[in-house]
């Protein structure tokens, strides 16, 4: 059976800062700047493994990494007004340099279109340079007047993974952010993480951009969070930033871009959806332990020696398979207590060796998703845990989309979205004229952002009308209560 998950959703606050804590991820609260953490060796390790798919991904599909400054002077921040307008209030600025005042204020980083977008002026000149696909990951810094939460809402974004690409025509850049969907979709997918794909609102869209897609996926508490963005970017920032291109014409025109972004959120929502009251429950994939060994203590000097003779028989398999094992051999620690350590960092398979396994040549085999336990021949171990393996990736995957549909209801009133987001949380859509006035209109009266729309239009929709104005919907509209 799997591991309950009452308190993982009923006290999902309290549960988040435990887990971090108690697996050893993160240190959030105890440095002194508010909004920062530190990632710890173990959590480390998981962030990185993140990042190493997120580098296959973008990596196998044309892009180029690159690593741009922290600082980014004022004049250059400015250049784009609608984009600046955006982050204003967010920025943190550098005005001195030792006890010397700048000349020219220098922001910490909130996001790099526009720095980008300057270097691009000088690198790109004419179609046959493009498609350009440029991607960093690094820190940036946004001054979060909200209530910080760890890897969830922070001042310090210590894991940003920003994308800048370059097309010759607004069709290409259209193309781009299709692809890069399809590329979210399989990092997503390998991690477990589900979602709902949103065309965000005309009045809520990134600063600067012709139209933003987002990524959402509901945490245990029902709030939705944000996970991922893809921005059209058009040519505002290629006509500020004189980006311009020679055409196969010769002719000369401004370049078209996208952007698109994924942050800490992505392990703060693998840690959160796959977790139980346990503690976290990690896909193998990144999992920086896979296999944990647990031998369970034997009387006497022989019995303890043939032991360990056998958990060595057992190691050379996991190194044969390639697997990130652990053998805990600490003696100080009952075996109950190692299970509920290990539990506790998300290991996804657990192995149980005594005398009476290496006397019959077994072993114990427990799942960290089911927490299911078998009884595994030696001579098999090689053989049957992938499969296992695997299937505790399935097992956490399916887990997490079948969390994600059953929060996500359909209602065709503005009274019965209202009950839904305040008794069920989660996603609530509504059939929409598509009509910016009622979108803002609903936001209000049910008390919900507004997440968007589907990319394509809903087939449940046909024939049903907006609740605020009655015309024909076009659309459905998603709201839920965010971070």
């Amino acid at each position: 059976m799997p591991a309950k998950r009452e308190r993982w959703s009923r006290e999902f606050s309290r549960w988040f800062d435990w887990v971090l804590e108690e697996a050893g991820i993160y240190d959030y609260g105890r440095y002194p700047v508010k909004g920062m953490g530190v990632w710890l060796p173990y959590g480390f390790q998981i962030r990185r493994r993140v990042i190493e798919l997120v580098r296959r991904v973008l990596d196998g599909a044309g892009h180029e990494e690159v690593l741009f400054p922290l600082l980014i002077p004022e004049t250059l921040l400015r250049r784009e007004s609608e984009h600046i307008r955006g982050f204003e209030g967010e920025v943190y600025w550098v005005a001195h340099g030792g006890s010397e005042p700048l000349d020219v204020r220098l922001a910490l980083r909130p996001t790099s279109e526009t720095s980008i977008s300057y270097m691009e002026s000088f690198w790109i000149k004419s179609y046959k340079q493009l498609p350009r696909r440029f991607y960093q990951i690094v820190s940036i810094f946004r001054y979060e007047t909200k209530a910080t939460r760890p890897l969830i809402r922070l001042r310090e974004v210590t894991t940003f993974k920003e994308a800048h690409t370059v097309h010759a025509s607004f069709e290409d850049a259209d193309r781009q952010v299709a692809e890069a969907i399809e590329l979210y979709k399989r990092i997503f997918d390998e991690l477990g993480i589900p979602y709902a794909v949103s065309r965000r609102p005309e009045w809520d869209k990134f600063a600067g951009a012709v139209y933003t897609v987002a990524f959402d996926t509901v945490m245990p508490d029902g709030r939705v969070l944000q996970i991922g963005t893809v921005h059209h970017l058009g040519q505002n920032f290629t006509i500020p930033f004189e980006v311009r291109i020679q055409l196969p014409d010769e002719s000369l025109d401004y370049a078209w871009q996208t952007s698109y972004g994924l942050s800490d959120r992505v392990i703060a929502s693998l840690i959160a959806l796959h977790g139980d009251d346990r503690g976290a429950a990690l896909p193998p994939a990144v999992a920086p332990i896979q296999v944990v060994v647990v031998p369970i203590p034997a009387r006497g000097e022989e019995q303890a020696r043939r032991l360990e003779e056998y958990i060595g028989e057992v190691e050379e398999r996991l190194r044969r398979l390639g697997l990130r094992y652990h053998v805990d051999r600490r003696e100080e620690v009952r075996p109950g207590r190692k299970f509920y350590e290990w539990e506790a960092r998300g290991v996804p398979v657990r192995i149980e060796a005594g005398p009476k396994e290496a006397e019959t040549r077994t072993l114990v085999v427990a799942r960290r998703d089911t927490l299911e336990k078998t009884v595994v021949k030696l001579e098999e171990l090689e053989e049957k845990l992938p499969g296992i393996l695997e299937d505790v990736a399935r097992g956490l995957r399916e887990r997490a989309w079948s969390w994600l549909r059953s929060k996500v209801k359909r209602v065709e009133g503005v009274e019965e979205a209202g009950r839904a987001i305040e008794e069920e949380r989660g996603i609530v859509e509504l059939p929409w004229c598509g009509n910016e006035e009622c979108g803002k209109r609903l936001e209000e009266e049910v008390d919900a952002a507004v997440l968007g729309s589907p990319l394509e239009r809903p087939e449940w929709v046909r024939g049903k009308r907006c609740p605020v104005c009655g015309r024909p919907a076009v659309t459905s509209i998603r709201l839920a209560k965010t971070y």
